[in-house]
């Protein structure tokens, strides 16, 4: 990283680099493009992800994911995201450190984000490219809000025709769910389905600008949470959280030991497959034992969480095994004896100081 990003800064222009180190590394032009970058912004703006790429806590790719989200930011607030990012890299994989960097973009360049985010609404657009055998991609640049919803929508409707067809997969169903929607001119009405966003209540009332999570996704900021909010036919749910450490305490009504408070608690709590690694949304997962029913395991906040029908079956494979550490947390072991532990991501930082009644000027 440090060699390419000396050459770039010797080489000549930019187009020119890239193109040489494409045929020094025999790769294409755009994965040389992706080179040059990152190892120009991990070495003149990105020191704190640089020395951990050199200790080896992450990879080039993980790398390039801090790089990547903030190569439109000003210098100083990519430094500010450098080192929040610090102590949050080792560990965790792409996806995870991605939604990170997105936190940490959004909450230390609110304004500049907002700018990018009208920006980058404004060119939603559909695109077709065609494939071969008959076949084409139509895909749709949308906001995220919309494009989850939409997803959402249509798998919901492709499982209660699997149940029915068994004849054609979900994914197949999916597809021909799609299709259907848009040939439908006329339309029936507009589909709707649930998609889970967290948002602290002060963030909500407008008192803090700090990014809400949509399940399965990501931050999401503040200003897109309120228009969602705002929707009459919004619902809600409330969660409370432990201040000290942000992992959830009591979701929605009931009482704690209710099965369905159990299971409106651990939906809450994970919001996503627990897998380290797998960032499939909740509400397409299952609630499952982590020590199973079989050998004993109970059926309570500490030894349940969510997990996705194909990390279900991982279990069955031979040597893989799982240990509760309480809160829905445990620790994998895998085949070869390796051990990973993971726990539900927390819904806020820390917070051991009192929360201002009303916002900072």
């Amino acid at each position: 990283m440090r060699a390419l990003a000396d050459f770039a800064a010797l080489a000549g222009s930019r187009r020119s680099v890239t193109e040489e180190v494409a045929l020094r590394f025999s790769v294409t032009r755009n994965h040389a493009h992706l080179l040059v970058e990152t190892s120009c912004a991990l070495v003149a703006r990105l020191p704190n992800t640089l020395a951990a790429l050199e200790r080896g806590d992450i990879d080039l790719y993980k790398a390039s994911k801090v790089s990547q989200l903030t190569r439109e930011v000003p210098d100083e607030i990519a430094a500010q995201v450098d080192a929040w990012m610090a102590g949050r890299l080792a560990g965790r994989d792409p996806a995870a450190i991605r939604s990170s960097v997105s936190y940490a973009v959004q909450k230390f360049d609110y304004a500049g984000y907002h700018e990018r985010a009208t920006r980058k609404r404004a060119q939603r657009h559909i695109s077709l490219e065609h494939k071969d055998e008959t076949m084409s991609t139509l895909s749709g640049y949308l906001p995220t809000e919309l494009a989850s919803s939409i997803y959402a929508s249509m798998s919901r409707a492709a499982k209660a025709r699997r149940n029915k067809d068994k004849s054609r997969t979900l994914d197949q169903h999916r597809a021909d769910v799609f299709a259907e929607r848009l040939l439908a001119e006329d339309g029936h009405g507009k589909p709707r389905a649930h998609i889970q966003v967290y948002v602290d209540f002060l963030t909500l009332i407008g008192a803090r600008k700090d990014p809400a999570i949509l399940a399965g996704y990501g931050p999401v900021p503040d200003w897109l949470v309120r228009e969602i909010a705002s929707d009459p036919e919004s619902t809600w749910s409330r969660l409370i959280t432990n201040p000290a450490n942000g992992q959830v305490l009591e979701a929605g009504p009931g009482k704690y030991r209710s099965p369905a408070s159990l299971a409106r608690l651990i939906m809450a709590r994970d919001r996503e497959c627990t897998q380290p690694g797998c960032h499939r949304p909740g509400q397409f997962c299952e609630i499952d034992h982590i020590v199973s029913w079989a050998r004993d395991g109970e059926t309570n906040h500490h030894n349940c969480h969510l997990h996705c029908k194909g990390h279900n079956l991982l279990r069955e494979e031979p040597g893989w095994s799982a240990e509760p550490t309480g809160n829905g947390g445990m620790i994998i072991t895998t085949p070869s004896g390796h051990t990973y532990e993971t726990s539900p991501e927390p819904l806020h930082e820390p917070r051991t100081e009192p929360e201002e009644d009303t916002p900072s000027p």
